[in-house]
């Protein structure tokens, strides 16, 4: 312990020592005067395992009424008044007690109560004061304390805790064939409160022969070039020291994958995607990673493209007819299809080559060398009326003369075009002569545009909307103003009849066509009376298929998003490079169409990656996939009802008529493939099974045509309920062939105006029977029916008169056969036979074949009776006539017989003969046919049998009686 050596008297100190001396004797001092004395600051120090404080000056506490110690050579009485009783600690909570050693130094210590920990608290500071054990002169207590002394005190760390890894394990990436100067960080902690053992001073790699190393500060490097070829990914043990020495309780696991060389591109993506009929959307990208080589990236720009300009006519629609989808848009009033595709009343596109496929729209392809008519009374266009042309159009750049897509002018005479359409070389132009009616001025008469989209090769739909003197033209649904205006005179008066041609222009004058148009068509319709508005055009152009997305409200923040009006192309922008790989993972591929046209869409991606120096930093390689569509399942449209019936003849005179379907059903199915289930799986001898399935779509065609002669319309005709079948969206054209019920609607209310279809005829006196067939198709010929034949006939009734009469004529043994012709005309008309009506030519055969055999007894009673007359005549003459009796008796009961049954037997064979040759001919013979033969033919030998009896019984009657 430090001591400190005591103060050096005071001259007061003197004077009182020389007068003691002086007196020679004793003197005891009694007063306690002064206070006791205290360093100002004291500085200690505890170790956390020991209670013993260091101080540093030591604790004494001096006072000035203590003897003094170097008097030697004099007795000196001790007394309380300099004695130090004890020291007082001051503070809250001080972990400390301060107690006296020896009272007469006044030396004391300062220890801990209990046991100190650093990671609590490393220091304490608090106050102490001194006090003495001074009495007064009465002698009581008069003790006196020091001044507050300031003690600070540093609790000393002991080594007790290991270092700790913040991490249970790390993991980090590199590219082969670089060396890093930092591939990762590892980081371990201490939890001493000293610097010395709360510091790590140095880490280490256990793991042996790997070729990293790691620094004091838990940096990890490679140690020379990786290999991706020689390690995927290496496992490493990583251990931690604190300054004390101490090493970590638990070692830590480091994962470092090795990555071939760094190529910047998108990662995780499927260069084909399949796509499924009505499941929706479809991700194109779910698992899509933008590698950028750990470039600083500032904003990245991506752009999707869906290339579907193979498909149909730009990309995947509705392929219902142009009519059609214009009346699905809401402009189906006054519209005239001038492309049809070839059916039997719409027929003039027949010779003209189209693409041959029912998945896509009927597409026309001219040549430069063909054109078609278009028949009178299909459109009319006044030039005072509005009016609009609408068609699809592929054309390249073939030259520089004109060529006609539409043209109307006049028949014969002369070569003037009153409207026309056509294209001189990238420029699109309408002409329109005035009538000459109007206003002898010139006005606006031809109107040109120059546009790429005319000569590029691709599909384009344009519209014209024209109301003179404004013309206005769309283009795949964005509107162009024409760059040039022409005016003309109007045209001079004329009674010359016009011609309408598309694909090429009539010169009357000439008689022969000129400017053909090279290219394909489609579509091609003139609405008269009306424009189309914008909404209209939209939905004539717009795509069923396209991309989407789709993008959560959590996700996508920061990203801008654009698309084209037809969604086949969609760009985004972002800064951070993460949002924008969660928003490339909703991208999709959706066909709204039920039955897509099935082939591949080609996609293209491309990328630019720009850094903060606003430099493109990385380049990235475009990418390049497909959506392979696949076939649909193809529906199969059934129609089913009664085929065959007959009505009276004054049903079809009527002015109701016969309903043709009164039970006409349409249904559609598809055929799925199921696997077995459980086990069967993995027999190879178990078969998928097939599933018919009931679908619901829609129809846009039914045609009902007439086998054998077409309608005469003087006296028979196919009528329908027009008002009921118009309001339910579906249109009616006849012809002499048949009816054509046109429009998109559901096949209920295909059956409903069916229902409604009825025959007349009122002169139905030659007619015995009517056959009529109907088919039924969805998308425009894609999808067609079954055949459903149905064959009316007509019952006619006989004349009563006549009847009677007939019957009267007939032996009685004829009756049978006449009685079931009656019974015939009563039968159930819902489901008759074929034969009901009309005597089958074995009926006829068997009524010949009768009516000779009664002819042949009828002469062979009369042949009897004369021979007996002559018997008679010969019995007078003389009794040797008696056996020429007898020789003539049997001439006459034997000979006619024999020549009736050989006769009868020759005729049943040659009737065989012919029924089995016919019988081989008409395989088409039903069962129900045949048993009704059958039936005839017992019912015939039947009747015959009593017939023959009675005649041979009343032959050998008449031989007995004489």
């Amino acid at each position: 312990m430090l001591r400190r050596p005591a103060p050096a008297p005071a001259p007061a100190a003197w004077l009182l020592l020389a007068a003691l001396l002086c007196d020679c004797g004793v003197w005891a001092a009694r007063a306690n005067k002064h206070k006791p004395w205290l360093e100002p600051t004291y500085h200690g120090i505890v170790t956390e395992n020991d209670n013993a404080v260091l101080l540093d000056p030591p604790l004494i506490a001096l006072d000035k009424d203590a003897p003094l110690r170097f008097a030697e050579s004099f007795e000196v009485t001790v007394t309380k008044e300099g004695e130090i009783c004890g020291f007082k600690i001051h503070g809250q909570d001080v972990p400390f007690d301060a107690v006296v050693v020896d009272k007469s130094t006044g030396e004391g210590l300062i220890r801990s109560r209990e046991k100190l920990d650093c990671e609590l608290q490393k220091d304490y500071t608090f106050t102490i004061q001194a006090y003495d054990c001074g009495r007064g002169p009465d002698g009581s207590a008069n003790a006196k304390k020091s001044h507050k002394a300031t003690v600070h005190i540093q609790v000393n760390d002991v080594n007790e805790y290991a270092p700790v890894f913040k991490e249970k394990s790390y993991q980090a990436a590199v590219v082969e064939g670089r060396r890093y100067e930092s591939v990762l960080r590892v980081e371990a902690v201490d939890a001493d409160c000293s610097p010395q053992f709360s510091q790590i001073c140095s880490y280490e790699i256990v793991t042996p022969d790997v070729p990293f190393t790691v620094d004091k500060d838990g940096y990890i490097k490679n140690t020379e070039k990786l290999s991706y070829g020689k390690e995927h990914q290496y496992k490493l043990t990583v251990t931690a020291y604190d300054c004390g020495k101490k090493r970590a309780t638990e070692d830590v696991l480091v994962k470092i994958s090795v990555k071939p060389t760094c190529t910047p591109g998108w990662q995780g993506w499927n260069s084909r995607v399949e796509y499924e009929p009505g499941t929706g959307a479809l991700a194109l990208f779910p698992s899509a990673h933008l590698e950028t080589c750990d470039e600083s990236v500032a904003s990245v720009q991506v752009t999707v493209e869906l290339e579907t300009s193979h498909i149909g006519k730009g990309c995947d629609r509705d392929t219902y007819s142009e009519k059609s989808l214009h009346r699905l848009c809401g402009a189906a009033s006054g519209t005239a299809e001038l492309l049809p595709a070839p059916s039997g009343s719409l027929n003039w596109t027949l010779g003209l080559p189209t693409d041959n496929g029912h998945d896509s729209d009927q597409v026309f392809e001219f040549n430069g060398t063909q054109a078609v008519r278009i028949p009178d009374g299909v459109v009319s266009v006044n030039p005072k009326e509005p009016f609009t042309v609408s068609l699809w159009m592929r054309h390249g750049p073939f030259g520089r003369r004109k060529e006609t897509i539409l043209c109307s002018s006049d028949k014969t005479d002369m070569n003037r075009h009153h409207y026309s359409l056509f294209v001189h070389g990238c420029r699109f132009i309408f002409l329109l002569r005035q009538d000459p009616s109007g206003e002898k001025k010139y006005k606006p008469a031809e109107f040109h545009w120059k546009l790429t989209q005319v000569c590029d090769e691709e599909w384009h739909h344009y519209v014209l909307n024209v109301e003179i003197p404004r013309v206005t033209l769309y283009v795949d649904g964005v509107s162009h103003e024409p760059f040039s205006v022409t005016e003309d005179y109007p045209l001079h008066p004329s009674r010359i009849e016009t011609q309408l041609v598309v694909g090429a222009c009539w010169q009357g004058g000439d008689l022969h066509m000129t400017q053909f148009f090279r290219g394909d068509l489609a579509g091609l319709t003139i609405r008269s009376g009306k424009l189309t508005d914008k909404k209209v055009i939209d939905c004539l152009y717009t795509c069923k298929e396209g991309l989407d997305l789709q993008v959560p409200e959590d996700s996508g923040r920061g990203v801008k998003v654009q698309a084209n009006p037809g969604r086949s192309v969609l760009t985004l922008e972002a800064e951070d490079v993460g949002q924008l790989e969660k928003v490339m993972q909703h991208v999709a591929y959706l066909n709204a169409r039920q039955f897509p046209t099935p082939g591949v869409r080609r996609l293209r991606l491309t990328s630019t990656v720009r850094c903060f120096n606003e430099a493109t930093c990385a380049l990235i390689p475009p990418v390049d996939g497909s959506v392979m569509v696949l076939q649909p399942e193809e529906p199969k449209i059934s129609l089913s009802g009664v085929h065959h019936f007959a009505r009276a003849a004054s049903e079809f005179e009527s002015s109701e008529g016969v309903f043709l379907f009164p039970e006409l059903r349409i249904i559609s199915t598809i055929t799925r493939e199921v696997e077995p289930n459980g086990e069967g799986d993995e027999d190879p001898t178990v078969q998928e099974s097939l599933v018919s399935e009931e679908i619901v779509h829609d129809l846009d065609t039914c045609e009902v045509t007439v086998e054998g002669e077409e309608l005469s319309p003087e006296q028979e005709s196919l009528e329908v309920d027009m008002a009921r079948v118009q309001h339910q969206g579906i249109e009616v054209s006849r012809s002499n062939l048949g009816v054509v019920f046109t429009g998109v609607d559901t096949m209920a209310s295909y059956e409903e105006a069916l229902h409604l279809l009825r025959y007349r005829n009122w002169n139905s006196r030659s007619l015995l029977d009517r056959k009529f067939k109907l088919v039924c198709s969805e998308l425009n010929g894609r999808y067609i029916s079954n055949e459903f034949q149905v064959e009316v006939n007509v019952i006619h009734t006989a004349n009563p008169m006549e009847h009677a009469s007939h019957m009267a004529a007939q032996p009685q043994f004829v009756h049978p056969e006449h009685r079931s012709f009656v019974d015939l005309s009563g039968h159930n008309l819902a489901n008759p036979h074929p034969f009901a009506v009309v005597p089958s030519t074995a009926t006829v055969v068997i009524v010949v074949c009768v009516s000779f055999l009664v002819f042949m007894i009828v002469l062979g009673v009369f042949r009897i009776r004369a021979a007996h007359q002559r018997t008679m005549r010969d019995q007078d003459t003389g009794k040797e006539s008696e056996m020429d009796w007898d020789d003539s008796a049997l001439t006459i009961t034997v000979n006619p017989m024999e020549t009736y049954e050989d006769q009868h037997s020759e005729e049943e064979e040659e009737e065989e003969e012919e029924e089995s040759e016919d019988g081989e001919e008409e395989d088409d013979v039903t069962s129900a046919e045949s048993e009704s033969s059958e039936e005839e033919e017992e019912g015939e030998h039947g009747d015959q049998q009593p017939a023959n009896r009675q005649q041979q019984l009343e032959w050998d009657d008449s031989t007995l009686s004489y």
